[in-house]
């Protein structure tokens, strides 16, 4: 199933927004049946482009301020710095990238004081050269 017709990419979509959603509420919502939409879900998780199903947690109602740090790493301390970072309650997610960042990693704090603390702490960590850090303001697609 390499090739994606308009009712699989509707069907994604619908599925991005609630990845619950009953089967019977798809088939309404696509004008199409309950079988077809069961099948659909099978074939494109059987071709691996539904990779499963997972649940989104609504941000902490404690956490105000999120930032993306862009990480540049010098390479004998990638281990070591993902090691450390994965050590930061503060940062809720990272990722490994190419090009000219080695590492993204996502912050949430409860303060903007508190992003500057974190961010001191990174940037203290040997193998650490450079980085670049974009508070979120909002989110528009998730």
């Amino acid at each position: 199933m390499a090739n994606l017709d308009s009712l699989d990419h509707a069907l994604l979509s619908a599925l991005r927004v609630d990845g619950r959603a009953p089967v019977a509420e798809l088939a309404r919502t696509l004008g199409v049946t309950r079988t077809t939409i069961t099948r659909r879900i099978d074939a494109l998780t059987d071709a691996g482009v539904i990779l499963g199903f997972t649940v989104r947690v609504a941000e902490r109602a404690d956490a105000a301020i999120r930032a993306i740090s862009h990480l540049a790493i010098e390479g004998p301390y990638v281990g070591e710095t993902i090691k450390m970072l994965r050590g930061l309650p503060e940062v809720t997610a990272l990722h490994a990238t190419n090009g000219e960042w080695d590492l993204i990693a996502e912050i949430t704090v409860t303060k903007l004081a508190d992003v500057d603390v974190v961010l001191s702490a990174i940037r203290n960590s040997p193998g650490v050269h450079r980085s670049e850090t974009s508070i979120l303001l909002r989110s528009v697609l998730l």
